[in-house]
C-alpha cells in the first residue's frame, strides 16, 4: 500500500505550516503531499484563508527533494487549461519530476460566485473537464496539435518544455460514474474514489474495470485510490482528546463512531485493520486527509505504527 497525506489548504493553512507539513511528510517518508485547489472555506468558515495552490505547489518542489506534490483536485472552472498545464508542467521542472494533476469538474458553488468564477450546470462542468483533459494531455505530447471544442480550442499548439516525467500522472476522482469513467480510462494515471468505504471501492473498481475494457485499455494500467480523513490516537484517550480538536478547529462536536463509517479512525492497530479491507477492494493508495494540519505528531504516529505495517 502507498500512503499520501492530503491538506485542506483553503483552511487557514499558512505558508509556514506548508513548509512544515513537507518537511515533516519527507522526513517521514510519505510518498506524496497533495492540497485541495480552493480559495474559499468548504467549512463556511470566512475569516480562514487560503494561499494559491499552484502558487504553494512551485514554492515547495524547490524546499523538498524527494516528496512528490500535487493537487486533488484542481477544478476546470478556475483556469483556462493551456494555464492550468503550463503550472503543472512548471511545477514539474522546478521539483525534478515529483509532480501529479488532479482534475475535477469543480463543486463548492459558494466560492464561485465570491471570485467570479462561472458555476454552470454539472453537464457543462463535465463538458468543460472533458475539454481541459483534451488540451491538457496534448500539452504533455511531443508535436503540435489543434483542438477544436464548444468551450476551448487551441491551433498547432506546441507546449514547450515538456514536463520532466513522462508522462505526467493525471488524478481523477469521483464514483466512477459512466463519463467519468470513460474519461478517466482515456486520460488518468490513477482514479481516487473520495471518503468512499471499503465496498464503494470494490463497486468503483468494477466500473473502472469496465469502462478500461471499453477503450482498450488494461484494467490494471489505472490503480484506484480513495481518500479518507483520519483521526488515530495511542489509545483511547489520545483519540478522545484528538477528537474534542477536531470539533473545535470543525465548531461541532464529533461523534467518533459515526465519523468511523468514512473516516480511519481509532488506534494504529484498528487503522492497519481498515486499510486492509481496503487493499482486499483493490485499493493501492491511501490519501489521508490530515484535516489538524497543525498535529504533526499523528503523523508520526502513522508513520510510527501504521504504514510499516502495509507498505
Amino acid at each position: 500500500m502507498r500512503f499520501a497525506v492530503m491538506v485542506e489548504g483553503q483552511e487557514d493553512v499558512t505558508w509556514d505550516d506548508w513548509r512544515d507539513l513537507a518537511a515533516t511528510c519527507e522526513r517521514l517518508g510519505f510518498e506524496t503531499l497533495l492540497r485541495s485547489d480552493h480559495y474559499l472555506s468548504v467549512d463556511d468558515r470566512r475569516e480562514r484563508g487560503s494561499l494559491d495552490a499552484w502558487g504553494t505547489i512551485c514554492a515547495l518542489a524547490a524546499t523538498t527533494t524527494t516528496l512528490r506534490l500535487g493537487t486533488l483536485v484542481s477544478p476546470a472552472t478556475f483556469r483556462h487549461p493551456s494555464v492550468l498545464a503550463k503550472l503543472a508542467v512548471t511545477a514539474d521542472h522546478v521539483s525534478g519530476g515529483r509532480i501529479e494533476l488532479g482534475v475535477g469538474t469543480g463543486w463548492w458553488e459558494a466560492e464561485h460566485e465570491a471570485y467570479g468564477f462561472d458555476f454552470p450546470s454539472m453537464k457543462v462542468r463535465m463538458d468543460r473537464m472533458a475539454e481541459q483533459l483534451e488540451v491538457i494531455a496534448g500539452s504533455f505530447r511531443e508535436g503540435p496539435f489543434t483542438f477544436a471544442g464548444e468551450h476551448y480550442a487551441v491551433r498547432d499548439l506546441d507546449a514547450r518544455p515538456r514536463p520532466v516525467q513522462d508522462p505526467l500522472p493525471i488524478v481523477m476522482g469521483g464514483a466512477a460514474k459512466p463519463r467519468g469513467a470513460g474519461l478517466a480510462a482515456r486520460f488518468a494515471a490513477e482514479y481516487n474514489a473520495v471518503g468512499a468505504t471499503p465496498q464503494e471501492c470494490l463497486e468503483v473498481r468494477g466500473r473502472l474495470d469496465q469502462a478500461c475494457q471499453d477503450a482498450g485499455r488494461i484494467p490494471a494500467t489505472l490503480p484506484l485510490s480513495v481518500m479518507c480523513g483520519f483521526l488515530v490516537g495511542r489509545d483511547v484517550q489520545d483519540l478522545a482528546e484528538r477528537a474534542d480538536r477536531l470539533g473545535a478547529w470543525r465548531g461541532q462536536p464529533v461523534d467518533i463512531a459515526d465519523l468511523g463509517r468514512r473516516w480511519l479512525v481509532g488506534t494504529p492497530d484498528r487503522l492497519v485493520e481498515r486499510i486492509r479491507e481496503y487493499a482486499g477492494m483493490g485499493v493501492e493508495r491511501i490519501v489521508l486527509q490530515h484535516h489538524l494540519h497543525r498535529d504533526h505528531a499523528a503523523l508520526e504516529l502513522l508513520a510510527e505504527r501504521v504504514v510499516p505495517e502495509l507498505a
